[in-house]
C-alpha cells in the first residue's frame, strides 16, 4: 500500500518505490560493459579487491573466461568472481591485451579478419 500524500512532491518517487518492490528488486549490478570499436570488442570489468595475479583471463572456443581468487588467511575468507563471455564474432587472442587499475579489468580483443571497408573491386569498361 502506498502511503498518502501531503505535499505534490512527495509522489514524484513514485515509479521509484514501484520499481524498488518488484521483481526489479535487488537485482545485482551487472558489473561490466562490452561494447564494439572499429577493429576490436572492448571489455570492462568491475573486479575491486583483487591483486593481477590472482586474475585468471583465458579464451578458450570461442568463450572468454575471467576468473579470480583471493584468499584472506588471517579472517578465514575467501572472495571469488567468475564470469564468462561469448562474443558474436570471431576474434584473435594471441594480439588480446589486458590491463588493470584501480579494481577495473580492461580486455582488448581484435574481430578476427576485421576490415573497415572491405575489397574495392575494380570494374572495367
Amino acid at each position: 500500500m502506498l502511503p498518502t500524500t501531503t505535499s505534490w512532491t512527495q509522489g514524484l518517487d513514485l515509479p521509484g518505490r514501484i520499481l524498488s518492490d518488484g521483481p526489479f528488486a535487488n537485482r545485482p549490478d551487472e558489473g561490466y560493459e562490452l561494447y564494439e570499436a572499429e577493429d576490436e570488442f572492448v571489455l570492462s570489468i568491475d573486479v575491486p579487491g583483487f591483486d593481477p595475479e590472482e586474475i585468471d583471463l583465458r579464451w578458450h572456443d570461442g568463450r572468454l573466461t575471467v576468473a579470480a581468487e583471493r584468499v584472506d588467511e588471517e579472517r578465514n575468507r575467501k572472495k571469488t568472481y567468475h564470469r564468462s563471455f561469448r562474443l558474436p564474432k570471431r576474434v584473435t587472442p594471441e594480439e588480446a591485451e589486458a590491463s588493470y587499475h584501480n579494481g577495473l579489468l580492461e580486455v582488448r580483443l581484435p574481430i578476427e579478419g576485421q576490415m573497415t571497408r572491405g575489397t574495392e573491386i575494380p570494374i572495367e569498361s
